[in-house]
């Protein structure tokens, strides 16, 4: 794509969809709290309404290709960052102005790839497939396996991580001034960061021991 040539081009561009995907996470975190409460009904008939709105399904290969364009888009721009980077300067000067998080940037956002491929064969795959109705049923069983269930919870840790960054550093890409912003912009991108984390994996925890 033309548009797409220059750097600062593709960085708006990760950073956009990076932002959407966020919006897609928080809509999955509070459809997932209806299995705790109001419980199984709710969450069956969210997942009905989400599974037969026209729009919705409409936006499913937008979230589709947004996963895909996200991460080629960070594979792509880690490479070509460690490709321009000095390797004396990787080697003694990595963690004197960047937080773990952003220089495993690219880790993180595979580890939770990992995952997705994961779920995409235990849920999305049988849920597409099969008749499926009672999907209450096939969520909390997938977390009283123990395997799935701590997967889920590294993956959503993984991501919360990633998100730490990775929020402030899409705002930065879209022009925010970094000294006016920058402390708001970390502080937002942490609390993102601990809420889709904590909220994903408490819930898988919940139903293990419940």
């Amino acid at each position: 794509m033309t548009i797409l040539k220059t750097s600062v081009a593709k960085k708006i561009a990760m950073a956009l969809s990076g932002l959407f995907l966020v919006m897609f996470i928080f809509i999955h975190l509070a459809i997932n709290l209806t299995l705790i409460y109001p419980g199984k009904e709710a969450f069956d008939a969210a997942v009905e309404f989400m599974a037969t709105n026209p729009f919705i399904q409409l936006m499913q290969p937008v979230l589709f290709l947004g996963f895909i364009f996200h991460i080629a888009m960070g594979i792509y721009l880690e490479w070509t960052n460690r490709s321009k980077r000095p390797v004396n300067y990787v080697n003694n000067n990595s963690g004197v102005a960047s937080s773990w998080a952003s220089r495993n940037m690219i880790w993180t956002g595979l580890f939770v790839l990992l995952f997705l491929a994961v779920h995409f064969a235990n849920y999305f795959i049988p849920f597409k497939t099969q008749q499926i109705h009672d999907h209450y049923a096939l969520v909390t069983g997938l977390f009283k396996n123990p395997i799935y269930t701590l997967l889920y919870v590294l993956a959503f840790v993984a991501l919360g991580i990633h998100l730490s960054h990775g929020f402030q550093s899409a705002f930065q890409s879209l022009g925010a001034p970094r000294e006016k912003c920058n402390k708001a912009l970390v502080l937002c991108g942490n609390i993102i960061a601990f809420v889709v984390a904590f909220g994903f994996s408490a819930i898988a925890i919940y139903f293990y021991f419940n």
